[in-house]
């Protein structure tokens, strides 16, 4: 879902058809008080919050597109996080769902210690559901969090049936458990409740899960992710991020960056080049390091300025399995 302002102003070269809808909005509760903001004031945007991804049910049915979709012909719907690179709409999936009428598919992936809080798909009273790591109690935290145990979790890629949406929200079938979310707002101690997309499964006919490559799993959280992405690891092609070829490990590079790259602007601007990083095992950064171009990784690098120190890695660097800590280290 995008806002409704930036379809508004981005130019857009296309024949498809580009709808959006507009997200609920709730009341932010003060935690102390159990008492929603606004009653105390707060009626500016600060006092509301929308009440997480689970809410795409409803608000496709109270926006209209829903109805309209199903006017259209429409039978499926394809949900996912908008910072998955990974998630485009796969055929084959699509082609699956129709032949079996299966109303609801979660993709899932093979778990890794990255992703170890991630939640799962179990069968519990005859239904497929998901299982999060805040319904765990504190005593099995670390057996969900096993990956031989639980070893796939869930992509957030999710194709929905129309109808079935239109049946369950008519209905007001979509009873998702709340997640109690704690902010501070302006000093305030805070409460957003909200639900998760994921969470309906137990409610659709014949869901399913499927166990999916982890390239339809690549999501862009932090500057670290953005270094991936932007580097010879992976190209552009026809509209897809494609991995390059020429790496021969499946997993992608471990890479910390330090604070002083924690800001889009601050991580381009300590780059002029992004350095290739197909044979990079890992890479860990700290201080203040800038880069200059045609660098190449390899390997397990780390690289920390002493503090106080500016630290330049010259332009056609080739590092490999190094711990560098000053130009001496080069």
């Amino acid at each position: 879902m995008f806002p409704c302002r930036l379809l508004r102003n981005t130019p857009i070269q296309t024949s498809t058809s580009i709808l959006s809808i507009r997200q609920s909005q709730y009341p932010r509760v003060v935690a102390d008080e159990f008492l929603p903001w606004p009653s105390k004031g707060k009626t500016c945007k600060d006092g509301w919050y929308p009440p997480g991804h689970g809410d795409i049910f409803p608000s496709l049915m109270n926006s209209g597109k829903l109805d309209l979709l199903l006017s259209q012909g429409k039978e499926y719907v394809f949900i996912a996080n908008s910072d998955n690179l990974g998630a485009i709409v796969d055929m084959k999936i699509l082609n699956h769902l129709i032949h079996k009428q299966n109303e609801y598919c979660m993709e899932v992936t093979p778990k890794t210690l990255a992703d170890v809080k991630g939640g799962t798909l179990i069968s519990y009273e005859d239904r497929v559901q998901l299982l999060e790591i805040a319904q765990v109690p504190d005593a099995h935290v670390n057996e969900f969090k096993s990956i031989e145990k639980f070893k796939i979790f869930n992509t957030n890629n999710l194709w929905v049936n129309l109808k079935a949406i239109k049946r369950l929200v008519e209905a007001d079938a979509l009873k998702m458990e709340i997640i109690p979310n704690p902010k501070e707002v302006d000093g305030v101690k805070v409460l957003q409740l909200e639900t998760a997309a994921g969470a309906a499964i137990r409610f659709f006919d014949h869901a399913i899960g499927i166990n999916v490559p982890r390239s339809r799993f690549l999501p862009v959280k932090a500057t670290s992710d953005l270094q991936l992405v932007q580097s010879d690891l992976y190209t552009l092609v026809d509209g897809f991020v494609t991995r390059n070829s020429a790496r021969t490990n499946p997993s992608n590079p471990s890479i910390e960056l330090g604070p002083e790259f924690k800001k889009v602007g601050s991580f381009l601007g300590r780059f002029k080049s992004i350095p290739s990083i197909v044979e990079l095992d890992s890479l860990k950064v700290s201080g203040d390091v800038w880069f200059g171009s045609s660098i190449t990784l390899k390997g397990k690098v780390t690289i920390a300025a002493k503090p106080g120190v500016k630290l330049e890695i010259p332009d056609g660097a080739v590092i490999e399995n190094k711990d560098i800590n000053g130009p001496e280290d080069l």
